[in-house]
């Protein structure tokens, strides 16, 4: 009978497929520690998308997870994260410093294994980060990652191709400790899962540790391990319930069942993982379940979207109030992967592909080139596996005002002034928080919404249940505070909200707001001597930046709002010249599409 090991990724891929990543620290801590007592010693405890979200949503320090996730494990637990080759735990890539820090970080909060893989496939892009892990004292699970094409689409993502990747890996002498092939859409062909995993047995040797994951949103998880398993993998990905299955990876007990009567064993106390599962599912029990994360979707091989973004775009959908034109998103995003270079649809790429889709949807087909789709097609962020169209490259260039590149995006990033630990530490001085190694890193890899969260200005938007409230019917992302509450509409203009008043704070489209009642001032509209022009919000989104002040002369084009929307900035700009009247937003309000944001008197 041969053990199959396998690591638990409730704590991290699970609540990023189930909840886009946010969930409080203290609700599953005792999950952990269930999990621990029934023998489980392997788990995922960080990294992709559950570094940022701490600080975007969730309003913790993701150091800090990581010291108490390591408390509740125990000494002897391997705690792994999750890491995007040179863009370490954000969406935009890294200079040299960061990508080193982010290693030594880890391994200071109690990290013990880090799982590394880059989008693109390209090996340059592994090669300093993986040294870089190394160096720190932690174990490099070096990743290939894999995903089908959409059907009638042909180049790379084969077997061929990838075991042509772990050559690359091999030829470029990139210290590792294991190999895993990351399907983060879950819908490679079982087929070519075992063919895959087959060759690269055949290349590596019996003695390295082979690993596959994969998710079971197509469908075919179970078939895929299955395949793998008997292709000579040592391991495989899995959850526990209630975040198994569905976006996640299939549960354990089930994969268990599915390798009973093999030659094939978990080696699990089955009945001590289900008392794990009942305490999980009671941790949980508050937290809103989105329908589209616990079932599964045949669509997604047209459109790869992995199960870690799929309810992370959905929710801010739901944020911004356009979730009902999310399956138009969906299946654009066919279009944007097959013209796009055929990059990995896992983070970021994933995100570039439904970055591209969404505009393509609500601005018109390739109207506007969302940034991050725009810098891959054009080599910023390394080597595509296969050539971009050459239509989509050239709107690319001239929508971005940037030329096509071959040059290394880690040279690019060391002369950029506005990346980097330096670049870092001068906006920590000039916000007065104090400098540690830490709080440069969030400040690099977090922006502006980890200085927020530094300042202690940053908001919960964690979505749990309303009491007595199903998951069918919450829709709002209230605060976790206790005490009595009322919700009342309120009309402005043309724009309808609901606002739920609760202990002194005033919650509207899910962002907490404080608030008082004092005497009535004296609303007449001063009398305007020019002409005064409104500017409304283009799309909805969260107000990132303020560009002006009340006062502020500004010319026609200027920035003078930067929002954000699906983790994209688009900036809202001045349409005549004049000086700022009046703003009627402020920085971290979700605003609508054609909410007011600020008047222009000419």
């Amino acid at each position: 009978m041969k053990k199959i090991h396998f690591m638990n990724t409730a704590f991290r891929d699970g609540f990023q497929s189930f909840f886009g990543a946010r969930v409080f620290t203290k609700d599953f801590l005792p999950a952990v520690e269930a999990a621990r007592e029934a023998g489980i010693l392997h788990f995922e405890a960080g990294g992709g998308a559950r570094f940022q979200s701490l600080y975007f949503y969730c309003n913790e320090d993701a150091f800090e997870m990581t010291d108490a996730f390591r408390a509740a494990a125990g000494p002897d637990a391997d705690l792994q994260t999750l890491a995007r080759g040179i863009n370490v735990v954000g969406l935009d890539s890294q200079p040299r410093d960061i990508i080193k820090l982010h290693a030594e970080l880890f391994k200071k909060h109690g990290i013990s294994t880090i799982r590394n893989f880059d989008a693109l496939n390209d090996v340059d892009n592994l090669t300093f980060s993986g040294q870089c892990i190394v160096d720190a004292g932690l174990r490099h699970e070096v990743c290939v990652t894999m995903m089908e094409l959409p059907p009638g689409v042909e180049g790379a993502h084969t077997a061929p191709y990838y075991v042509g990747v772990l050559k690359g890996i091999l030829k470029a002498e990139i210290p590792f400790q294991s190999v895993c092939f990351k399907d983060a859409s879950g819908t490679s062909v079982p087929r070519k899962v075992h063919e895959t995993i087959k060759e690269a047995r055949k290349l590596l040797g019996d003695d390295t540790h082979i690993t596959f994951h994969t998710h079971e949103t197509a469908g075919t998880s179970v078939a895929s391990y299955i395949a793998a398993i008997e292709a000579g993998a040592d391991q495989i990905d899995l959850s526990m319930a209630p975040v198994s299955g569905g976006t996640a990876q299939p549960d354990i007990i089930t994969m268990w069942h599915a390798l009973r009567g093999t030659e094939y064993d978990l080696d699990v106390d089955i009945k001590k993982v289900m008392h794990a599962e009942e305490v999980f599912s009671e941790c949980m029990k508050e937290y809103f379940f989105p329908p589209e994360a616990i079932a599964v979707e045949p669509l997604i091989p047209f459109s790869p979207m992995p199960g870690g973004a799929l309810t992370a775009n959905t929710q801010m959908m739901r944020d911004n109030g356009i979730l009902d034109r999310y399956p138009e998103v969906a299946r654009a995003m066919g279009e944007a992967v097959a013209r796009g270079g055929f990059g990995t649809s896992v983070t970021p790429v994933s995100q570039f592909y439904f970055q591209q889709a969404f505009n393509n949807v609500m601005v018109g087909p390739w109207k506007k080139i969302a940034e991050g789709y725009g810098k891959m097609v054009l080599g910023y962020f390394g080597k595509t596996p296969y050539e971009p169209d050459e239509e989509i490259v050239k709107i690319a260039e001239e929508q971005l005002g940037l030329p096509r590149t071959t040059e290394s995006p880690l040279e690019i990033n060391e002369r950029d002034p506005s990346k980097g630990a330096d670049a870092a530490r001068k906006v920590l001085e000039t916000e007065s928080i104090e400098i540690t190694d830490e709080n440069i890193f969030i400040a690099a890899a977090c922006k502006e919404k980890g200085i927020s969260f530094l300042k202690g200005e940053a908001r919960t938007n964690v979505r749990k249940k309303k009491p007595g409230e199903s998951d069918k019917q919450s829709d709002a992302e209230p605060s976790s505070s206790s005490g009595s509450s009322s919700t009342v509409t309120v009309t402005v203009g043309s724009h309808t909200f609901d606002v739920e008043v609760h202990d002194g704070r005033a919650i509207v489209s899910g962002k907490e707001y404080p608030y008082s009642i004092g005497e009535a001032r004296d609303t007449e509209p001063a009398p305007s001597t020019g002409n005064t022009i409104t500017i409304d919000a283009p799309m909805p989104g969260l107000v990132l930046r303020l560009a002006v002040k009340a006062g502020d002369a500004v010319k026609k084009g200027d920035e003078i709002v930067i929002l954000e929307a699906m983790k994209m900035e688009t900036p809202v700009t001045a349409p005549e010249a004049g000086t700022v009247e009046k703003i009627s937003i402020s920085t971290g309000d979700q605003v609508t599409a054609g909410q007011t944001l600020m008047t222009i008197k000419g």
